[in-house]
């Protein structure tokens, strides 16, 4: 039996519910989610879906990630809402693929870990499956394991193995419509340019879930905790001397409370020079290599390659000695004491809940 599995909280459940199922029927995973957005995603999902196969020893296959076809085959219904008639073409999309992949391998029969989403509609999910099955000649198997307290089972399961535990489906349309409905910041969506790992980013998470896999590998104890605090995003920021732009840089937890501001050098202390206007402080680029022992040539070269985020939140606690400040800081290449400046800085922070590893040797 061919299994399309969406995630690991799903598959890890479903797959030893059909392992006692059918315990004749050699079973063999089949990780096909174009619909996954951004693929940063997809790769933390996948990443998951291979250490939850490894434990329960099933065979996992990868298929292609077709997101240009995935976002052709449901254009037009891009506003439609969860259940409704693009989730129809999505399942229809990746249970064909199924069908294909199973009948190339000469498999009798195919199934999906959508079955057990809460999210899902299992109804949906049948007509779609019989409709394949017709034209393909191959079985759709539609067991529902969330009855008798099935969903409250795979959550408990899902949290004993420590799964990676998503909190949206996967498109881009159920995301941002989601995170509307939340009123959250749909911080899946921002990847720096300059590829720095952000707190709580899908990157991080990534590099989190790999670590993990090492630790397992070496017989490390270790637990996944969560922790809330304050996330910070800098959507675009750019600084005005002059009437010109110039290069900047600007440090973490930088807010304006109107996103733009106007501001002069009032005075200057140990190489930190405060202004007029909003708290703004700025230091030049020497200071700033001077307090990360770094050697950086010009403003393009941090922006190119900064530091990791916790040495820029060490930098600004140097020049801000108070951890509650939102000041702005802005790092110029030389700094002109009589220049007229203009600040545009948009940025958010937020509530925003962090996963850690904690290891116990």
């Amino acid at each position: 039996m061919l299994v399309h599995i969406c995630c690991a909280v799903d598959s890890h459940f479903f797959l030893q519910k059909l392992q006692k199922l059918y315990p004749k029927e050699k079973l063999t995973g089949f990780f096909y989610d174009p619909n996954i957005h951004p693929y940063s995603e997809y790769q933390l999902r996948f990443l998951d879906v291979q250490r939850s196969c490894k434990m329960l020893g099933i065979d996992l296959i990868e298929g292609e990630y077709d997101y240009e076809g995935w976002i052709d085959a449901v254009r037009g219904f891009e506003d439609e809402p969860e259940k409704g008639a693009r989730c129809d073409i999505c399942f229809d999309n990746r249970l064909e693929t199924t069908a294909k992949e199973a009948s190339k391998l000469g498999m009798k029969s195919i199934t999906t870990t959508l079955l057990t989403s809460p999210k899902k509609s299992i109804e949906q999910l049948k007509a779609v499956g019989d409709a394949i099955e017709k034209d393909y000649g191959v079985s759709f198997i539609a067991p529902d394991f969330r009855k008798d307290g099935g969903t409250q089972e795979q959550f408990a399961l899902a949290k004993e193995d420590m799964l990676y535990h998503q909190d949206y489906c996967g498109c881009i349309y159920a995301l941002t419509k989601q995170r509307d409905q939340q009123k959250r910041l749909a911080d899946e969506l921002f990847s720096p340019i300059s590829k720095q790992i952000q707190p709580e980013s899908i990157e991080e998470r990534i590099e989190l879930y790999k670590k993990r896999i090492e630790l397992e590998d070496q017989g490390e104890n270790y637990k996944i905790v969560r922790d809330k605090f304050l996330n910070y995003r800098l959507l675009n920021a750019h600084v005005v001397q002059n009437g010109e732009v110039i290069p900047s840089y600007i440090l973490p937890y930088s807010i304006l409370r109107k996103k733009f501001t106007k501001f002069k050098i009032q005075s200057e202390v140990k190489d930190i020079y405060f202004t007029n206007r909003e708290s703004i402080k700025i230091i030049d680029l020497s200071k700033f290599n001077q307090l990360l022992e770094s050697n950086y040539q010009n403003i393009q070269d941090i922006i190119d390659h900064p530091p990791i985020f916790e040495k820029e939140l060490s930098l600004r606690n140097k020049i801000i000695n108070n951890l509650y400040s939102f000041s702005p800081i802005i790092v110029l290449k030389d700094i002109d004491k009589n220049g007229n400046f203009q600040l545009y800085l948009n940025a958010q922070t937020y509530d925003d809940t962090r996963e850690t590893l904690v290891t116990f040797s």
